[in-house]
């Protein structure tokens, strides 16, 4: 009923975007003494809000066509090396650039496409040589391709590690906190020789037992029952995808924004008067932000629900209950691989505390290998983008990673 609905709803107002979208254009059209009118500009900027405010489904580009490297723009080229039905591994190539730490970058399965985690890619691509996994949208992927769980996450994760190869840095972004830290400790436990050089997990909840806050409350006291009959809907016709269950994406945006009501509210005002006093940079960059934070992915029911009860409900990475196909995950297996964790100080998604709490259950690795940040006065999203990313939190990750890589070529 959920996609059915939205899809509803979608189709009835459309004549209202097209129409705001048609306004918008014709006023900007408009002779200049015309269109610098204050009461036209007024019209132009609501129908600009208007035109704009609605979720899509498409998956936006990473546009990340060069970057800075020693003071020098070099051009990237985004490459698939390794697909599944799921995902898409992306090399984002810099031809003039060699001997670089390679990088492999997990970002959430969450409800938005990887391109949301774009500044932190963006930023990374300086300095070292970087590898993504794209999820892929579940309401394209059709039903015959299987269930999508944790395990399988895990085991995609797993997948890219040992296709890059063991001199690999891995940067887990938010959710993938926990799958990543399994993949890396499964690959331990068997003395794999593809285990990375070092994993960074950035406001991951590897125990949400620590400093809860409303996201937590809102798992651990519902049955998971409640979120199967509640929040998880079936891809209705017309998507390559019709009869998957999946958990909308338009439900989690829905979510994240009634966190903070005022922000988006007051973001939407200040773009309002932006679009009416010609202030077209600072507008651009809003309408960026919440074109991205609108485009949306469905993502696999199975995930979805095993992740909010064997993570945040059982809780079963932190008590060493958590398993991979039958196989006990152990992070204290983990000797090889040095450690990062990352979390901003007022972060009200995943709490301080939450990650940092991986260091309790790497026991085997060494603490002069260990290493934890917390980035004052930034949110959830502040890790990983916005100037204290690139001033405060990027420089750390660049010189551990920096560090990991130079012990790993001394013991060569």
């Amino acid at each position: 009923m959920l996609c059915t609905a939205y899809e509803l709803n979608r189709r009835a107002g459309a004549p209202v975007v097209a129409a705001s979208q048609l306004t918008a254009r014709a006023l900007q059209a408009l002779p200049g003494p015309l269109v610098r009118a204050p009461g036209l500009r007024h019209v132009r900027a609501a129908c600009d809000i208007v035109a704009h405010a609605r979720p899509t489904h498409d998956r936006p580009a990473f546009g990340i066509e060069s970057v800075t490297v020693d003071g020098t723009t070099v051009a990237v080229r985004e490459r698939p090396t390794m697909k599944t039905p799921f995902a898409t591994l992306l090399h984002f190539e810099k031809p003039s650039v060699a001997g670089q730490p390679r990088v492999l970058v997990v970002g959430p399965m969450s409800g938005h496409f990887t391109t949301l985690i774009r500044p932190a890619i963006r930023t990374l691509l300086s300095d070292h040589d970087v590898h993504v996994i794209d999820w892929h949208n579940a309401r394209d992927i059709p039903v015959e391709h299987g269930a999508f769980g944790l395990d399988e996450y895990i085991e995609h994760v797993m997948g890219a590690i040992r296709y890059l190869g063991p001199d690999t840095h891995v940067v887990a972004v938010c959710q993938p906190a926990v799958p990543v830290l399994a993949a890396v400790a499964l690959l331990a436990a068997e003395d794999d020789p593809a285990q990375p050089a070092s994993v960074t997990l950035m406001a991951g909840p590897i125990d949400t037992r620590v400093n809860p806050n409303r996201v937590n409350t809102a798992a651990a006291t519902r049955p998971l029952s409640w979120f199967e009959r509640r929040v998880v809907d079936t891809v209705p016709r017309g998507h390559a995808g019709a009869g998957r269950r999946v958990y909308p994406g338009v439900v989690q945006l829905t979510a994240f924004m009634s966190m903070n009501p005022k922000r988006h509210l007051s973001a939407h005002a200040q773009l309002y008067r932006d679009l009416v006093a010609g202030n077209t940079e600072r507008a651009a960059a809003t309408r960026a932000f919440y074109d991205e934070y609108g485009a949306v992915m469905d993502v696999p029911a199975e995930f979805y629900l095993e992740t909010v009860g064997r993570i945040f409900q059982e809780h079963q990475l932190p008590t060493g209950r958590l398993t991979w196909r039958g196989q006990r995950v152990d992070p204290g297996a983990i000797t090889r691989t040095a450690l990062l964790t990352v979390e901003g100080e007022n972060d009200d998604i995943c709490s301080p505390g939450q990650t940092v709490a991986a260091h309790e259950l790497c026991t085997g690795i060494p603490a002069e290998h260990k290493q934890h940040h917390l980035q004052a006065g930034v949110g959830h999203y502040g890790v990983f983008s916005g100037s204290r990313w690139e001033a405060g939190v990027y420089p750390v990750v660049r010189r551990f990673i920096g560090s990991a890589s130079e012990r790993l070529a001394s013991s060569a």
